[in-house]
C-alpha cells in the first residue's frame, strides 16, 4: 500500500541561533507521537507526520521500494538553502528480514529536523503548518512486566542445541544466527520518546532509531552512501561481562578467541565481496578492532569504498539496490547466508519481523545511512482500558540474537542473548 500524492514541495532552511530548536537535543525536539529518528552522538535526523508513506511485503521489497522513493523523488519542488546529506526531502526506512513473511515499510514526514558538521535545519513538506507546538512532556511506561514471547528462552536455547546438532552432525552449515523475543507489558501507554532518551543516554555511539513503531540502538552500521563514498562497519563476535574479568582481559578474550576471530572475518569478506561489484576502489581492515558497549564488546571491522562512476550514475549504485545486495549479512544470517536464513524460519518458527533487517534513511539526493535493527523493540499494540481504568497499558516485542557455530554452548548463547536484550529492557525501566 502506498500513499502519494501528485506533487510536494520540500522546503529546507537553516535553524538559526536563538531558534528554541537550535539549542535543544534533536530527541527533545519530537512531539509525543509518530516519531522517527536517527541519531547518534547527538547528530542526524528526526521527524514526525507522513506526508507518504509505502508499505511493501516480499522478496521485492527493496526494489519496489526503490522504484518508489524514484517515484517519489520525481514529484518534489525542492526548496534547499542549505545543501548538507539529509537535507531536502527524506524517507525513514525499515526493512523486513525475510522474504516471506514481514511487512516494510518508508516513511516521508511532514517535518525533518537535522544536524550535520555543526549546522542544524528543518525541513518541511506542504505549506509548513505541520510544525508542532512544543512537545508535550515525556511519559513514563509505569510498571513494567516481562512474559515469553513467540519463542521462550527455553525455546531457544532448544533451537541452539539443534543448530549445533545440525552443524557437527552434516557439516553443511558454518554459522546460522538464531534469535529469540520476549514479550514487555506496561502499565501506561509507551511513549516511544521515553525509550529514545534512555537508549541514548547509555548508548550515545550506537544509532538511536525510531521506524514506524520499531525502536532501538544499534551498534552496526550495514551501509552509508555519501556522494561517491560507501562504508559499513561490520561487527560479528561477541563477549559480555563477567564478574572478576576486567574490559581489557575482555578484550583481549575476544581478540584471541579463534571462534569469534573466525566468525568475524567471515562476516566482513561476505560483505565486502557483494560490496565489491559497485565500487572502483575497496578497503577492509586488516585487523578487527574492538567495540566496547556497556552491555557487550564486539570485534568491528570497517569497510570503506569510492563507487564506480558507472554504477553511481546509471542508478546500479542507489543506496536501497547496495543494501538489497548486502542483505543479509553473515554477521545476522549465518554462513552459507542463503542456506543459513532458510534454516533460521525452520528452527525459530517465528516471525522475525523488522528485526535484524535494514533501518535508516535516505535523501533524495542519493545519500543515506542504514544499520541492522539490532538492540531493539517493536512496539506491537496498546491495550484496550477497561471502562473507567484510565488509558490502559502498552505491548513491546523485544528481540536478541547470537552468531550460532559448531562448537556453541547453547548455555552460553542463552546467556549472550539475555546481555543483548539489556539495553532495551533497561530502557523501558527507566535507567539512563
Amino acid at each position: 500500500m502506498a500513499t502519494t500524492p501528485r506533487l510536494l514541495t520540500a522546503r529546507t532552511r537553516r535553524l538559526e541561533p536563538g531558534d528554541s530548536r537550535d539549542d535543544r537535543s534533536l530527541l527533545d525536539l519530537l512531539p509525543d507521537a509518530d516519531v522517527l529518528s536517527w541519531v547518534r552522538d547527538g547528530v542526524g535526523l528526526v521527524g514526525w507526520g507522513c506526508a507518504a508513506r509505502l508499505d511493501v511485503f516480499g522478496p521485492d521489497r527493496f526494489s519496489k521500494a526503490d522504484a518508489w522513493w524514484r517515484e517519489m523523488c520525481h514529484r518534489f519542488e525542492v526548496i534547499d538553502s542549505v545543501g548538507l546529506p539529509g537535507c531536502g526531502p527524506v524517507a525513514f526506512a525499515s526493512l523486513a528480514f525475510a522474504d516471506q513473511p514481514g511487512q516494510s515499510v518508508l516513511v516521508v514526514p511532514e517535518v525533518v529536523i537535522g544536524e550535520r558538521d555543526g549546522v542544524r535545519w528543518i525541513t518541511t513538506i506542504g505549506d509548513g503548518s505541520a510544525e508542532p507546538p512544543p512537545p508535550e512532556p515525556v511519559r513514563p511506561p509505569g510498571m513494567v512486566s516481562y512474559s515469553d514471547g513467540q519463542l521462550s528462552t527455553t525455546g531457544y536455547r532448544e533451537a541452539v542445541a539443534e543448530a549445533v546438532r545440525r552443524m557437527r552432525q552434516t557439516g553443511e552449515l558454518d554459522k546460522i544466527v538464531l534469535a529469540h523475543d520476549l514479550l514487555a507489558s506496561t502499565s501506561e501507554p509507551l511513549d516511544a520518546r521515553f525509550l529514545l532518551r534512555n537508549l541514548a543516554a547509555r548508548y550515545p555511539t550506537c544509532w538511536t532509531f525510531a521506524v514506524d513503531g520499531l525502536i532501538g540502538a544499534t551498534p552496526e552500521l550495514l551501509l552509508e552512501r555519501m556522494g561517491y563514498e560507501v562504508r559499513s562497519l561490520v561487527l560479528a563476535g561477541t563477549v559480555w561481562p563477567h564478574e572478576g574479568h576486567t574490559t581489557e582481559q575482555l578484550a583481549t578474550e575476544l581478540l584471541t578467541s579463534a571462534k569469534n576471530r573466525s566468525e568475524h572475518a567471515y562476516a566482513a569478506e561476505s560483505l565486502a565481496d557483494r560490496l565489491r561489484p559497485f565500487c572502483s576502489d575497496l578497503t577492509v581492515s586488516n585487523e578487527p578492532e574492538v567495540l566496547q558497549l556497556r552491555n557487550v564488546l564486539h570485534l568491528a571491522t570497517n569497510v570503506e569504498g569510492k563507487l564506480s562512476d558507472c554504477s553511481a550514475l546509471n542508478g546500479a549504485a542507489s543506496l536501497l539496490r547496495m543494501v538489497a545486495a548486502v542483505h543479509p549479512t553473515a554477521a545476522v544470517g549465518g554462513a552459507p547466508t542463503d542456506d543459513a536464513v532458510r534454516v533460521i524460519g525452520e528452527l525459530e518458527g517465528m516471525d522475525r519481523g523488522r528485526y535484524a533487517g535494514p533501518v535508516g534513511w535516505l535523501d533524495g539526493s542519493g545519500n543515506g545511512e542504514f544499520g541492522i535493527a539490532l538492540r531493539c523493540a517493536q512496539v506491537e499494540a496498546t491495550a484496550t482500558p477497561d471502562v473507567g481504568a484510565g488509558r490502559g497499558g502498552g505491548k513491546v516485542r523485544l528481540f536478541a540474537g547470537c552468531g550460532i557455530v559448531p562448537d556453541s554452548d547453547p548455555d552460553l548463547e542463552v546467556e549472550e542473548a539475555e546481555a543483548k536484550l539489556l539495553p532495551v529492557r533497561e530502557a523501558l525501566e527507566g535507567v539512563r
